[in-house]
């Protein structure tokens, strides 16, 4: 036993007893803070399995969707790619327009020693508020190129109410 540790210290003491327990206690506070670093360095990134399977495959697909309002008509766009029209289901009310739907995916690729078989799957819905006055009855809907395209008129009572007003600088 070193003569140090029979030493008394001073109450209130943060220091280590010995040597080695000083360094050992940098040592985990370093690795506690690259920890902290490293964490916070990639819980910023989504990292996919394999690069060519799009966001569903870890179940977060959500369609991007624009809105775009004309003085007539209020027309939605979403885009849908490798979805067929059966997939989706939209269902429309006088304030809202809902866009249902299940992405499903499987990918196999086979080698000389090895076979693998990748599916995923994934539902969707987006709920889109819509302005007073939207004619349900007259609403279209047209899938394209895996844009899905809602144009939802309005109705001419609606269109009518409208006016611009002027304004005035002074």
């Amino acid at each position: 036993m070193a003569i140090r540790d029979l030493v008394r210290r001073k109450t209130g003491s943060t220091a280590p007893a010995r040597k080695s327990d000083w360094f050992e206690d940098r040592i985990t506070s370093l690795q506690r803070e690259m920890n902290r670093l490293f964490d916070g360095f990639f819980r910023s990134w989504e990292l996919a399995p394999f690069d060519q399977f799009e966001r569903f495959a870890l179940g977060d697909f959500a369609p991007r969707v624009n809105v775009s309002e004309t003085e007539k008509e209020v027309i939605v766009s979403a885009e849908l790619p490798g979805m067929d029209e059966k997939d989706i289901n939209l269902e429309l009310d006088e304030n809202t327009l809902t866009i249902r739907g299940e992405k499903r995916s499987e990918h196999e690729e086979k080698g000389r020693h090895w076979h693998r078989v990748e599916s995923s799957y994934g539902t969707f819905q987006r709920t889109i508020p819509l302005p007073a006055g939207i004619d349900t009855e007259k609403a279209k809907a047209q899938m394209k190129k895996g844009v899905l395209t809602v144009t939802l008129p309005k109705r001419p009572e609606e269109v009518a109410k409208r006016r611009t007003i002027e304004i005035k600088a002074e």
